[in-house]
């Protein structure tokens, strides 16, 4: 059973992003404050979850949530500065929008860059143990996918609109006949005889 909080004396936010591996579109992140003592019986881990149920915990968390925000990091600024600082930039960036501000941070994960002075704490698949990072991971995934899906219309040849531009057989063989697009990650291994 998930945590609802770290340390019951802060106004605890969890973060996480999505998007980290793939070859395409911007790293997104989220931060989520959920009340205290918080509770949903759905609530879990976005990657063991099916795509109607983030559907449904996503409107949950929003409507349940005392503060909630989801930034994007786009792919020009993952090829500037890496996906990694791409993706601490993308938390600062969630934790900027948040209309309460947090006392303490839950980060997804074993790193971070430190944000302002508020202090936090790293949680190794944090996803799994804490309703906030787990609710932060829904809203990350779930804006991507969507984000995702509506590039694909676009640029039909990647299956994007089923793999988020992650790197699967397809999305590969489709950057080998058509080539790249605007939002592709120039810096990343985007076929399979370079791996």
């Amino acid at each position: 059973m998930l945590k609802s909080f770290y340390n019951s004396d802060f106004i605890e936010a969890g973060l996480d992003e999505a998007g980290r591996g793939c070859l395409a579109g911007p790293v997104v992140a989220a931060a989520v404050i959920l009340p205290k003592n918080y509770t949903h019986e759905l609530l879990n881990d976005s990657k063991q979850l099916t795509k109607n149920q983030r559907e449904t915990l996503r409107e949950d968390i929003k409507k349940d949530a005392l503060a909630w925000a989801v930034a994007e990091v786009d792919n020009l600024d993952i090829d500037k500065i890496n996906i990694l600082k791409a993706s601490f930039k993308a938390m600062h960036l969630a934790v900027d929008q948040l209309k309460l501000r947090p006392e303490h941070l839950l980060i997804d994960g074993n790193r971070f860059v430190n944000y302002l002075l508020i202090p936090h704490t790293c949680i190794v698949k944090g996803d799994a143990k804490f309703l906030s990072i787990a609710a932060a991971s829904i809203l990350a995934k779930t804006h991507r996918d969507d984000l995702m899906e509506a590039l694909a219309v676009q640029f039909p040849h990647y299956g994007w609109e089923h793999n988020a531009g992650y790197p699967t057989i397809k999305h590969r063989k489709g950057i080998e006949q058509f080539g790249t697009t605007p939002y592709h990650r120039m810096t990343f291994r985007l076929l399979a005889k370079e791996l």
